[in-house]
């Protein structure tokens, strides 16, 4: 079965392509403008821009083994990507409830696939804190797959039930 992209959620894809965009521009700006690991406070002890690099996924995980968890990490986001596509292009277009979410999470998901694929890393460089606790750098794609999720969740489980009452 063939969606028609402008009646299906395909058509959400500007979003997932502006994410990646974002994220991809922010990365070459801050690896030309920023020294690794050096913090640079926005907000002091709150908020720097802090460049790192990342060889696992989410807090590092597997990052000590960047000879594969390089590839596996990419597999695991063209497959995901795919299967979000694939589900985008069977949401009809006006479920912006489920196609913002799902643009958000593909183009957060290809941007750290650009990353891996073209540096065997993903950059990083938003650093926030908790306290005296600092939270892992992350970056735009991140960001947009940890909105895409909550959001994903969110609709999900409160504003459906409210909608089929």
């Amino acid at each position: 079965m063939t969606a028609n992209p402008m009646r299906s959620g395909l058509a959400w894809l500007w979003l997932t392509a502006l994410v990646i965009a974002l994220d991809q521009a922010t990365k070459a700006i801050v690896l030309h403008a920023l020294t690794p690991y050096v913090p640079h406070p926005v907000i002091p002890g709150i908020f720097n821009w802090t460049l790192a690099f990342n060889t696992g996924a989410a807090f590092s995980f597997l990052a000590e083994h960047p000879q594969w968890s390089r590839w596996l990490f990419s597999l695991i986001a063209i497959g995901v990507s795919a299967v979000l596509v694939r589900w985008l292009a069977q949401t009809p277009r006006r479920d912006w409830r489920t196609a913002l979410p799902l643009a958000l999470v593909i183009g957060g998901a290809i941007g750290n696939l650009i990353d891996r694929l073209r540096m065997g890393q993903v950059t990083d460089f938003i650093q926030v804190y908790i306290g005296a606790w600092p939270f892992p750098a992350f970056n735009v794609a991140d960001s947009a797959i940890s909105v895409g999720a909550v959001l994903l969740v969110i609709f999900g489980l409160f504003v459906r039930d409210k909608a089929t009452k």
